[in-house]
């Protein structure tokens, strides 16, 4: 095999990882939890609440609580700032980072 084989291999195992977590990301998960889905935010450019995959619309609050209860899907939280905050799970793709999600 050639060099150029190997990297070919893995840039396509790496493309069908990314797909199969896009669409894990914007589906229930089989084990029922929710996954966020869209986000609201402030005029600084925070995030103040959240859109699950059943519709659900969470206040930064309550989807701590819910994250906390292991209810969602694919995000973590930490403590940082003094305070508990909600981070996506790090998986290495930009685009189903909190941030990136549409907004409601």
């Amino acid at each position: 095999m050639e060099q150029q084989d190997f990297e070919k291999i893995y840039q396509e195992y790496k493309q069908q990882s990314e797909q199969e977590t896009s669409l894990e990301a914007n589906q229930n998960n089989s084990d029922g939890k929710e996954a966020i889905v869209a986000v609201r935010k402030n005029e600084d450019g925070d995030i103040i609440a959240f859109k699950t995959s059943t519709g659900r619309e969470l206040d930064y609050v309550t989807a701590l609580d819910e994250a906390k209860a292991g209810n969602v899907a694919h995000i973590d939280v930490f403590h940082k700032y003094g305070r508990d905050i909600i981070r996506s799970e790090p998986d290495g793709i930009k685009e189903n980072n909190l941030d990136q999600l549409p907004e409601f």
